[in-house]
Formats: structure tokens, sequence, C-alpha cells
């Protein structure tokens, strides 16, 4: 498939719905090939029949973002079908725990860490070495607005958002000498397959109920397509180099990516 991204080897993860597999569809939409993981086995094979029967390439392996062998498979997996990656997405993530510092269960909130940072790390430290020995290559990390200010009752979720936008920095920095570059994304306010773990949540409906009123209205009233949409087209843009002279940033879908390029070159 002909497209802006033609030649280019992707691999995201928590692609089996919401960010993920709308990103991976875009992805593939324009010529990249994509590599798809998860846990789940179904999603992923949904995706994967909506990228191929599109006229993409893609291959699924299911895997854990924190497990290093389930990475390294990915990573094997990835090379044998389609050669090196040129980029990473690492979207997995998990909304809890949710209540005060003293309530929630230290092992969970850990746990988080887990999916967000060391699945972050993991996956850089797994990619990043090809990327450099290939010339070049761009990694996108998935953040959240949690990531800019504290968040009452929702530690777990909003420090490890924090510290992936700290790795993102320093990858950008060690990177750049060789064509490696990084970005940390707000992927957009869109009801996923994680608000509905968060509204169905006791400790969530405890501890959060605005955040919660505001999940709900958004279930009614908005249309999901046009976030995920926005969220995956940026990608798109930042993985054909668009956004190179931003890298280490925080950035949002919603924000004039060309601009700000330009004022930073």
């Amino acid at each position: 498939m002909a497209g802006t991204l033609s030649g280019q080897v992707a691999v995201v993860t928590g692609a089996g719905r919401g960010f993920g597999r709308a990103i991976a569809i875009a992805l593939a939409a324009e010529g990249a090939s994509v590599t798809v993981t998860a846990r789940t086995e179904d999603q992923l094979a949904g995706a994967v029949e909506e990228i191929t029967s599109a006229g993409g390439q893609a291959v699924a392996v299911v895997g854990d973002v924190t497990s290093r062998a389930d990475v390294g498979h990915v990573k094997q997996v990835t090379e044998d079908a389609f050669g090196r990656a040129t980029l990473v997405v690492h979207n997995a993530g998990v909304p809890w725990p949710f209540g005060p510092v003293w309530h929630v269960d230290p092992d969970e909130w850990w746990a988080a860490q887990a999916v967000h940072v060391r699945g972050a790390m993991l996956y850089l430290n797994t990619f990043v070495p090809s990327m450099i020995e290939n010339g070049g290559g761009r990694a996108i990390v998935i953040s959240s607005t949690a990531s800019q200010a504290v968040r009452p009752n929702l530690s777990g979720y909003a420090v490890a958002k924090y510290a992936q936008n700290r790795l993102v920095e320093h990858l950008a920095v060690e990177g750049a000498p060789y064509n490696v570059f990084a970005w940390a994304l707000h992927p957009g306010s869109v009801f996923t397959g994680i608000s509905v773990e968060t509204i169905t949540s006791p400790d969530a409906q405890k501890y959060l109920p605005d955040f919660l009123a505001r999940l709900r209205v958004q279930q009614e009233k908005d249309d999901p397509s046009i976030g995920l949409k926005a969220c995956a087209d940026f990608c798109v843009a930042l993985a054909a180099g668009e956004g190179d002279a931003l890298s280490g940033l925080y950035l949002e879908p919603t924000w004039n990516l060309a601009e700000m390029a330009k004022s930073r070159t």
C-alpha cells in the first residue's frame, strides 16, 4: 500500500482496541507495515483483519508489555515479518488504582507503574538499538493531561504519566545524535475501554464522582471516532517526520504541529 509511510515498520502496543487500534490502522493506511500487540488475542485478530482487508500489512503478537521476554518476542516477529522497526508507539495503559495514597493497594499502584513506565522503557530499550543501527527512528509514548498536574485520587496514573514524559525527554536528548526522535502524546479525550473500566470501578465511583459524571456525559454525547481519528492522524504526521523539531516534548492532537515545528527551526 502506497502512502506517506511506505517502507516504514511500526510496532503499536495496546493495539487491540481504542487509541492503539486506531493508530495502527492509520499507520497501515499510509503504507507502514504494522505489528499490533496486546494481551487479548481476539481483539488483535480484529485489528489485523481490518488492516489487511483494506490492503495493508499487519501481524499480531499476544504479549504483556511488562514482560521482557514478551517484548523480545514482539521484536523478533516484527523483524521476521517486516524488518527492523522504524517507529514504536507505546499505548498500553491502565486507569487504576483509584483513591488517596493511603487507600490504594501499593502492589496495584506499582503494577500501574509497570504497565506505563516499565512497558515504555522495555519497548524503547529493546527497539531503539536497531533504529540506531538503521540510521534513526521514532518513538511515541501515549501520555495524558494527568501528567501535567496533581490529580487527587489518581496518583497511580498521574505519576506514571509524568514519569513517561521525563523518559521521553531523556530519549530525545540521548537519541538526537543518532536521529532518534521521541514524543509524549496526550491522545485526546475519548470514551474508550479504559473509560468503561473507570466508571465500573467501585473505588472510582467513591473517589472520583465528578470525573465519572463527565465520562458519562461524554459516553452519551460524543462520537468517539472523531477523537480517535484526530489522534491517529497526529501519530501519522509524527511518523512522517513532521514533528522531528519537537522531539522530547509533550504534545496534544489539537495543537498545530506545523506551526510549533516552524517556531523551533
